[in-house]
């Protein structure tokens, strides 16, 4: 949508945050989305008309992926501006399905985005879905169940009130309430966090997690969490959503690459994907994308299967 958390450094755990980069959540709906209408944004993509078949690439994708004529992407549309509902509450925009309908353009495929819970679309690829782009880090752990192609870097961003009421400090979060998003990595180091402030004999951390950032970002507004923690592009739409009612606190930190996900072994639909991404990152289309929803810079140069430096 990410890193090492320079704030719990006071309290000893660089050494076992060793998952950087979260991403997404369910695409499960929630009374909360009226409070904070992240999901409920009536911006639109950009125009990929323009994009063209590429003939050599598109005979690089295999026939499981062809035959149907259509590229099926899941995706957990909760996580604006990366990929969320439009107005209608059916639509799919962010800048990773423009990018997922400029693939399948370069294909000449139709894109077919599918809402997915976040934990079922990489169990789901090769199966139900041919790709999976859902604001993925490339972690070590899931690059043992998919193989990636990296396509995006980001962040991690703590965000509390407008002015920091609670002058919340983030080398000492225990005895604080932190809304996360369920099975992102950032959830995964707040846990670790909260293991250690145990350890320490800290007051406790109070973890909200919840399966829609919608759900994490209403959290903090209305006061039921102190703070909360999310990929960088995340944070700043949430931020830009709710009234000048929420700031970022420090620095983002720990920047680590995104990537599609493809099933395990599937050479051929990787090597695909890495040739159609490098063709839209090298003609510019790329950045058009990027630009067009403020988030260039996230903006990387090259398309790399299973990258083996992921900063």
């Amino acid at each position: 949508m990410m890193r090492n958390l320079k704030g719990w450094a006071a309290l000893a755990l660089s050494a076992a945050m060793v998952v950087s980069m979260g991403a997404c959540g369910t695409s499960d709906k929630t009374d909360s989305q009226a409070s904070v209408d992240s999901n409920s944004s009536s911006t639109t993509g950009y125009d990929v008309s323009g994009v063209k078949k590429d003939e050599k690439i598109a005979k690089m994708l295999p026939s499981s992926v062809t035959k149907d004529g259509k590229l099926t992407v899941g995706m957990d549309t909760s996580y604006a501006p990366a990929e969320f509902l439009a107005a209608d509450g059916k639509t799919p925009v962010g800048f990773d399905v423009d990018i997922v309908k400029a693939l399948a353009k370069t294909f000449g495929l139709e894109a077919d985005p599918q809402t997915s819970n976040f934990d079922s679309i990489i169990p789901s690829i090769g199966s139900k879905y041919d790709i999976g782009v859902s604001s993925f880090t490339i972690t070590p752990e899931r690059m043992k169940a998919v193989d990636f192609v990296s396509m995006f870097k980001a962040g991690s961003t703590w965000v509390v009130k407008k002015g920091n009421p609670g002058k919340i400090d983030t080398s000492d979060l225990c005895g604080l309430k932190i809304a996360v998003q369920t099975g992102t990595t950032q959830e995964e180091e707040v846990n670790k966090g909260a293991e250690q402030c145990k350890a320490d004999n800290k007051l406790d951390i109070q973890i909200l997690s919840n399966k829609l950032q919608t759900d994490v970002t209403t959290n903090v507004v209305t006061g039921k969490a102190d703070v909360f923690y999310a990929d960088s592009p995340v944070a700043g739409y949430a931020i830009s959503q709710t009234d000048d009612q929420l700031e970022a606190l420090g620095e983002d930190v720990g920047v680590t690459k995104e990537a599609v996900a493809i099933k395990k072994g599937d050479s051929d639909t990787a090597k695909a994907v890495q040739a159609a991404m490098q063709k839209l990152m090298d003609d510019g289309t790329y950045m058009k994308i990027l630009k067009h929803w403020g988030v260039e810079s996230g903006a990387v140069d090259k398309a790399e299967i299973n990258p083996t430096d992921l900063g």
